[in-house]
């Protein structure tokens, strides 16, 4: 009988982690799909804050881009939204860290994922 109590304690074990695990799986999927990234220019004049799959949810310009041609405008404009999309996915990964861990397979993959498509922005996107 000790083996067959061994096996049904190892097995609620087992069971309890999983649950565990998927509990905090779906924890991580609520504050990710609530989470923004925000950002403004370098003089404030473009804030843009994105939301969790990185749409634009605000872009606020105050008259100072009226200085601005139509050209640098729309630039700074993609690179604020940029480095706000990079702001999500910093904010991702620390929901990741806090919850399932970075360390985990799953952690791996969601951090990845947003880092592949919302990169830190290079030098290029600040002219």
């Amino acid at each position: 009988m000790d083996g067959v109590d061994t096996a049904e304690d190892w097995l609620d074990s087992w069971v309890s982690l999983v649950d565990a695990h998927a509990r905090r799986a779906v924890e991580l999927s609520h504050w990710v799909a609530a989470l923004t990234g925000s950002a403004q220019g370098r003089d404030g004049a473009i804030r843009v804050t994105v939301g969790s799959s990185g749409q634009v949810e605000s872009l606020d310009l105050d008259d100072r881009v009226h200085e601005r041609s139509g050209r640098q405008l729309a630039r700074e404009i993609l690179a604020v939204m940029r480095r706000a999309q990079a702001a999500l996915s910093a904010e991702v990964a620390e929901q990741v860290r806090g919850t399932i861990g970075a360390d985990s397979e799953a952690g791996r993959a969601i951090i990845d994922s947003f880092e592949n498509r919302f990169p830190v922005p290079g030098w290029r996107d600040e002219r």
